[in-house]
């Protein structure tokens, strides 16, 4: 019994396939092909019986040609040469060598030296070395690459030919990035060539018997059978049926079946079918024509190598080319997909030729599988937005929060976009803390975090989708909150921005939550106004006094305790000592004196005069300068005592006791600190 096992990859790639279609589509044109447009003689033997000719010289090509390059792609000169002339071209260069060309042209530009993997006398490989420069390496094998010497300090960029040996380029690769320590390696195999090769490798160890098809010329089809010889020695590479001479030795038999990207259709069915003839087996029939390779010609089977396509659906396809905002995409369709401009991306910002390049891979949704011109009109956008929509309703259900940025403000809040999806954000929702209308502005162009609320499908795309970050935010506060409280301690130094400026002080974000520095705490020197030492948006360096986790309270301090000049107040001033000091604010219980910056000292109101004094205004002044005695010094409190009268006349009978009179804490009202007391220091607002 005989087994016939066809491989899945057998026969034209889409870059071949593609090619074929360009011919075919520009049947009515005077067709030449720069270079055989692939590499298969049974083919190009057609296309010349159809009047599509071969030219090898631009200088063979006629008045009134339309040249199509072959699809191992030309140099460069070549189109150069062709536009100088002014003749009409079509480039059915493979986009798999396209994504070649740009990786070379981008090593160039940045100074590196390029090595290609490759058979140097491959068409492909020609047309590589155009772009890639005069410096470019070509190594067949691994050899060549031990042979190698690299300049010091270079950089280096490796390719490879698409058709190449994907396990010979693995040892090429090792043994090259063991020798250049800057080495980028670019494994362009095609991806259709690495599965070729993959699935050839495994049905050869299968298999009693192997046929590899294709032409004895071409680059793959000799890499298949290669691979095959390894592990089945009945191998056999024919270019058609007629070739085929099987040595078959016993009854029950597999053969296993392979062919190069460049073989047709019709050749592959030509020999299975003619195999199956060697015994007349009905399962054998079957499984021929369960390959496809029932009697078609060879136009029904280059349409049937296409996929189909329907209205709705979502494919993969290959990126060909960006011109002008506008992604042409191969799709291995008889046509090929246009994205327009405003259907790529939601954002109208977005630049396709930034975003995507020839060779790439893209996910599209098919909007018409015919746009009246014979292209298949494609959209990105409206994918991407399925997809968000997805993830949005997915956000929902899961209460997990999105990031969004705000476009609009309309009616009731504003418009955030997810993703590209619209979602309201009433204005109540749009913070924790009340936001005036016209600071709904200001949101504009910002991002934030959201919960979705409401999500409802509409028909016809109508949907209702309600965000919220009141609660979020909350949350969030609380948990900035706590991290910042967990990491201060009283007397550490901490980084702040000054966000808000009153009369008593500033207000100084600690990185999501306030704190407090009192205009007294300033400096050690007197401020009279905090906008004189500070204004908002200013970074400072500042030391905690004290935090209250409870309450939501940090109070801080631009005072450099190094600089405190009570440290050394006993080495300046001693008890009985005159000093001169000038008048710089009164006080009901006395006058406060200033002896140098940041310190002060109390003339109390019994003090002032050997007399009764109802007022201290009613005998001092603001500015005047005084001569006065020390009377007391408390460091630790950072506290001196002063006395005008002893120092105008001393008389005997003074009593310590008219001293003694008045309370200490007099002395602190001026520093009390009451008239923050009930400021919430907390967050601000996300909005304000």
């Amino acid at each position: 019994m005989m087994e016939i096992v066809v491989g899945k990859y057998a026969g034209f790639c889409y870059g071949v396939s593609r090619a074929l279609k360009i011919v075919r589509e520009n049947s009515g044109k005077q067709l030449r092909t720069y270079g055989a447009i692939i590499n298969n003689k049974e083919v190009t033997s057609e296309l010349e019986a159809q009047g599509v000719h071969c030219v090898h010289d631009v200088d063979d090509i006629a008045q009134g040609d339309t040249v199509v390059i072959r699809s191992h792609g030309v140099p460069p000169q070549i189109i150069g040469a062709l536009e100088s002339r002014g003749v009409e071209y079509i480039d059915a260069t493979c986009p798999d060598v396209k994504k070649i060309h740009i990786i070379v042209q981008q090593a160039r530009k940045v100074g590196n030296t390029v090595i290609i993997a490759g058979n140097p006398l491959h068409p492909e490989i020609v047309g590589i070395l155009g772009y890639a420069g005069d410096e470019t390496i070509v190594v067949s094998d691994e050899d060549q690459a031990d042979l190698l010497v690299p300049e010091m300090g270079k950089s280096y960029t490796l390719v490879v030919q698409t058709t190449f040996d994907n396990k010979k380029f693995d040892k090429i690769a090792g043994i090259l990035a063991g020798k250049i320590e800057d080495l980028d390696i670019n494994n362009s195999i095609c991806p259709s060539m690495f599965k070729r090769q993959l699935e050839a490798d495994e049905l050869s160890k299968t298999c009693d018997i192997m046929v590899v098809i294709g032409d004895r010329t071409s680059s793959n089809t000799s890499k298949l059978y290669e691979i095959c010889t390894k592990n089945c020695e009945n191998t056999y590479l024919i270019e058609t049926k007629e070739d085929l001479l099987l040595n078959i030795q016993k009854q029950d038999v597999r053969i296993g079946v392979v062919a190069g990207a460049s073989t047709p259709p019709s050749t592959i069915k030509e020999a299975v079918l003619l195999m199956s003839t060697l015994e007349s087996n009905e399962n054998t029939q079957e499984q021929a024509r369960d390959s496809g390779l029932e009697n078609q010609s060879f136009e029904e089977m280059l349409d049937k190598s296409f996929r189909s396509l329907h209205t709705g659906d979502v494919v993969t396809g290959t990126v060909i080319s960006v011109s002008n905002g506008e992604v042409s995409v191969g799709l291995g369709y008889k046509s090929d997909g246009i994205i327009p401009r405003d259907e790529f991306s939601a954002n109208p910002d977005d630049d396709p030729a930034k975003l995507v390049k020839p060779g790439d891979d893209i996910e599209v949704f098919v909007v018409r599988v015919n746009d009246g011109d014979g292209n298949v009109m494609l959209s990105k956008r409206k994918l991407d937005s399925q997809k968000s929509l997805l993830a949005l309703e997915a956000a929902f259900e899961a209460k997990e929060p999105v990031t969004g940025k705000v476009t609009e403000v309309v009616k009731g809040g504003v418009i955030a976009m997810v993703d590209g999806i619209r979602v309201f954000v009433p204005k109540s929702q749009v913070s924790n803390r009340f936001i005036n209308d016209d600071k709904l502005a200001q949101l504009v162009g910002r991002e934030f975090t959201y919960e979705i609320l409401e999500f409802d499908r509409g028909r016809g795309g109508r949907n209702r989708i309600v965000g919220g970050r009141r609660a979020l935010a909350t949350r969030e506060e609380n948990e900035v909150r706590d991290r910042i409280f967990d990491r201060l301690e009283v007397g550490s130094q901490a980084e702040g921005t000054v966000s808000r400026i009153t009369n008593f002080g500033a207000f100084v974000d600690l990185g999501g939550i306030d704190g407090l520095l009192h205009i007294s705490q300033l400096s050690w020197g007197r401020v009279k106004r905090v906008q004189d030492v500070l204004t908002e948006g200013d970074k400072v360096q500042v030391v905690v006094l004290s935090a209250n986790r409870e309450k939501g309270k940090i109070s801080l301090s631009l005072k450099d305790v190094r600089e405190d000049p009570w440290k050394t107040i006993d080495e300046k001033y001693e008890v009985g000592q005159l000093v001169t000091g000038r008048v710089v604010r009164m006080a009901t219980f006395g006058a406060f004196v200033e002896l140098e910056e940041g310190i002060d000292g109390l003339v109390h109101v019994s003090q002032i005069a050997n007399r009764h004094v109802a007022k201290p205004e009613d005998v001092l002044s603001l500015g005047e300068e005084l001569t006065l005695k020390v009377i007391n010094i408390d460091k630790e409190n950072s506290k001196i005592s002063l006395s005008k009268k002893e120092a105008d006349a001393p008389i005997d009978d003074y009593d310590d006791d008219d001293y003694d009179d008045y309370d200490d804490e007099d002395y602190d009202d001026e520093y009390d600190d009451e008239e923050a007391d009930d400021v919430d220091t907390g967050a601000d607002a996300d909005a304000e």
